[in-house]
């Protein structure tokens, strides 16, 4: 199959990389441009793992192709925080317990941003059907739902 040219913006930067049609943003992220933070699983949108905002809302990147969101806005993980100045939602992922093994997290809190972005004050019914893509094997939910809350009070 032939390459093609892609402009993505992700994270604010705009770049251009040469990529066959076929391959997802997971890839392309990951692979071809080192954001490593939006993690590959289940490669079937089963677990939210890979979960990016693009143009304000939590989408798939293992189920979007990389050619179907040039000239959008891409946010990953990256864009949040880090460990010196991490975002709210991390502050609170970590104050509440929310993070186990930390493998669903950067899935998680992107769908949580997304969330929060655009229902300041979400009740636990709206955290919980924003996080329902999201798969998280060792915390149970409860402090996920918890930790979003309290991100929610301090974004306030």
């Amino acid at each position: 199959m032939a390459m093609q040219q892609m402009q993505l913006k992700v994270n604010g930067t705009l770049h251009t990389v040469m990529e066959q049609p076929h391959r997802t943003l997971l890839e392309v992220l990951r692979e071809e441009l080192g954001f490593t933070g939006t993690k590959r699983a289940c490669r079937v949108g089963d677990c939210g793992a890979c979960t990016v905002i693009i143009d304000g809302k939590a989408v798939l990147s293992c189920l979007t192709l990389a050619v179907e969101v040039q000239g959008r806005e891409i946010i990953t993980i990256e864009a949040l925080g880090d460990g010196d100045r991490p975002d709210p939602l991390q502050r609170s992922f970590v104050d509440c317990g929310a993070v186990q093994c930390g493998f669903c997290t950067p899935g998680m809190v992107m769908s949580a941003k997304a969330l929060l972005d655009e229902n300041p004050h979400p009740d636990p019914d709206e955290v919980r059907r924003a996080i329902a893509g999201n798969l998280c094997r060792c915390t149970g939910y409860a402090k996920i739902v918890e930790a979003i809350e309290d991100a929610a009070t301090r974004l306030a």
